[in-house]
This record gives C-alpha cells, structure tokens and sequence, in this order.
C-alpha cells in the first residue's frame, strides 16, 4: 500500500449503510427476521458465483430472485410480489452507521479523493449519501454493473483505479468484508478492514493493510 494513498475507495453495503433495519422489512411481511441476513449472504453467493462462471448480473436481478426462492412458502400478510417489492424496498431507505459522516468528511479534508465501489446500484448509494448529507464528499460513485464482474473480481478494482485514472497501489480499499479486502489486495490496492463488532479476521483471506474499528478510527490512522 501507498504510504499516503490519494484514492480511498469505500464499499457500500454494510460498509456505508447500516443494513440493520432490513430485519425489519422481513418482519413488515410476516416473515422471520432472521431471514435477512441468510438472504443477504445467498445474495452475495449467488452473484459471486455468477461473476466466477461468467455471467455477472445486477444486484437487484439477483436479490429479487433469491427472495422469490426464500419467502416461497412462508406465511406471508401479502401477495409473493408485494412482499419483495417492500424488502427490496428497504435498501433505499438505509442510513449510514454513526461513525461514517465525520469519517469521511476528515478523509475529505486532508486531501484524499473519495469514491464508492458498490456491487449494487449507484442510485442507492447516491440516496444513502445524499440522505446522510456527504454526498458532495465523494468524486464519484461507481458501480460493478458498469465494469461486468462483481467484487472481489480482480476486474471490478482495475476498472475503479482506471475509472479514477490511478495506479491501484495509490489506492486504498475500505471494506466490513475480508473477501472484498482479499479481492482489493490480489489486484494490488491497499486495504482497511472496518471492524466495528471486535470480531476475528479469517485467516484465509489475505490480511487488510489497516484495520480500523470504524471510519474516525480509521481517519485519525492515516492523518
């Protein structure tokens, strides 16, 4: 890693956004809360194993379908459709965690450029930041859908640091997830994993370059 890189890089999903209140969308439907965090996982391993056979879909496509699978057969208050209309909903109404706008607005200041590499949609991270009022903090928000891979493929960091016109090694990648900061480090970024639960790094990802226990944790670190 760059001793001093001058793009920091952010995920989105979980990243960024609180993704807590999506339980209770589940539960707005008659469904177990608990689903939401098995739907969000089979999210992300469905369109990782589309992106590794070769055929990347949109976030939305691929959490509309998984939800059709999952909520099938559960005792729903509503039509099938209506139900994952109003759980996919929910995604536009997140808000960021407590730590991310002081986070970013210190990263801003001293200097950094700031983008987003979401694997979902640049309309949702652009309502999250525009909600939490640091949407004008961030050069650009970008998207997988437009680089045809999901994270962590090593095609989705090399079309941010081309996107960004940089070298990926001055880049820094931001991530709750260590397989996105294992995917962010094979393609030569350097990386700060976001740990705000005190829980374990796997050992079988590549380790982070920074580890941070939020975004001001982080800030102070590279100030």
């Amino acid at each position: 890693m760059s001793a001093s890189p001058s793009v920091v890089v952010f995920d989105v999903n979980e990243t960024l956004s609180d993704m807590s209140p999506m339980a209770q969308r589940f539960t707005d439907v008659g469904a177990p809360a608990h689903l939401a965090k098995l739907w969000f996982a089979s999210l992300l391993r469905d369109g990782f194993a589309l992106t590794a056979a070769g055929g990347a879909r949109p976030f939305a496509e691929v959490g509309v379908d998984g939800l059709h699978t999952l909520l099938r057969g559960v005792d729903l208050d509503r039509d099938l459709d209506a139900a994952v209309d109003h759980v996919m909903g929910g995604f536009s109404r997140l808000a960021v965690h407590p730590d991310v706008p002081d986070g970013i607005r210190t990263l801003r200041a001293s200097g950094r450029r700031l983008v987003t590499l979401t694997n979902g949609s640049t309309s949702v991270s652009e309502a999250l930041l525009t909600g939490a009022g640091i949407r004008d903090q961030f050069e650009a928000l970008l998207s997988v859908e437009d680089a045809g891979a999901w994270k962590p493929s090593r095609v989705a960091y090399e079309y941010a640091a081309r996107t960004c016109g940089t070298d990926p090694a001055g880049m820094l990648l931001v991530a709750v997830h260590p397989w996105d900061v294992d995917g962010a480090a094979r393609a030569g970024l350097g990386t700060a994993w976001i740990d705000r639960a005190g829980t374990p790094y796997p050992r079988s990802f590549t380790p982070p370059s920074l580890r941070a226990t939020g975004l001001t944790d982080l800030a102070e670190q590279l100030s």
